[in-house]
């Protein structure tokens, strides 16, 4: 969008962009991998079930598998409007 998109994917369909957008240089939108997955590692507890929800397949598989390999736990990417029972 800084870039000057008009519009984002958001489950296969594009959405238009009405909207003021800067960038700040000194944030993080989010952790990259190494942190993500220590701190998952860190949890006091092994959890039963992870589900990964990024928006798109492949940013959701670029984290479950490292996880599933790492810390060989069940995880999985839900399908979209999917219901799980826990």
């Amino acid at each position: 969008m800084v870039g000057g998109a008009r519009s984002v994917k958001i489950h296969g369909a594009h959405v238009p962009i009405d909207a003021y957008v800067t960038q700040v240089d000194s944030l993080s939108a989010h952790a990259d991998l190494d942190e993500l997955l220590a701190r998952i590692g860190a949890l006091p507890s092994t959890p039963k079930r992870v589900f990964v929800t990024p928006g798109e397949p492949v940013a959701a598989d670029a984290l479950r598998l490292p996880i599933e390999e790492r810390h060989q736990w069940l995880c999985s990417v839900p399908e979209y409007r999917v219901a799980v029972d826990l």
